[in-house]
């Protein structure tokens, strides 16, 4: 199923839909501020576990999660001053930050080291679903199974993946580039993958 959402102000009664395939344990796609995203409920490890099978991907490279803003990452990251001074400037926006993981992150979730990626896009859309949800969902970009090919729009998801998602929301088009990623552990930037986001603050001249 397709559900039209309202890009710049996303319809409560929809997001209230979109909350409750979740809720159950519903796999979804999404728009961001970057791709559409391939998600479900944080805490519901079947669906994570249908997630990484879909992608064909190893648990030992874990999904990002999508937090509503920068008080909810601290309740699921080790925020120190410094990572909390760096995301309020440049958060909600085209970024994934690396942290060190909260007790609250469930293992499958966590690299070796105990880290996890975290989004805030600014996309009202996503936004409105994990506040409505109350806790973050995992995030990762819509492709082709078969070929890793970027799913750019939502028909085109529903045609190679709609027999793996409960929903499909459909917020119309997003840039369609990649976050910048950036690790913060230990209070040293690192570059990880130059995406949408500027990385010029990180880069030493």
């Amino acid at each position: 199923m397709i559900l039209e959402i309202n890009p710049r102000n996303p319809e409560p009664r929809k997001i209230k839909q979109v909350v409750e395939v979740l809720a159950k344990g519903g796999v979804i796609a999404y728009p961001t501020d970057t791709y559409y995203g391939i998600g479900c409920d944080l805490f519901h490890k079947p669906s994570i576990e249908k997630i990484y099978k879909l992608k064909r991907r190893s648990p030992q490279q874990p999904f990002s999660i999508i937090c509503s803003d920068l008080k909810s990452i601290s309740e699921y990251a080790q925020v120190t001053n410094y990572a909390y001074k760096t995301m309020k400037r440049l958060l909600p926006g085209p970024y994934t930050f690396i942290l060190e993981g909260s007790r609250l992150v469930p293992r499958i979730m966590l690299t070796k080291r105990k880290a996890v990626g975290i989004r805030v896009p600014d996309h009202p859309i996503c936004t409105a679903i994990v506040k409505e949800l109350g806790h973050p969902i995992i995030s990762t970009s819509a492709t082709d199974p078969e070929n890793g090919r970027i799913l750019e729009a939502p028909q085109e998801i529903r045609e190679v993946l709609g027999h793996s998602l409960d929903l499909i929301v459909d917020g119309g088009p997003v840039p369609g580039r990649p976050s910048s990623v950036i690790s913060l552990i230990e209070d040293i930037p690192e570059v990880i993958r130059v995406g949408s986001g500027n990385v010029e603050i990180f880069q030493t001249p």
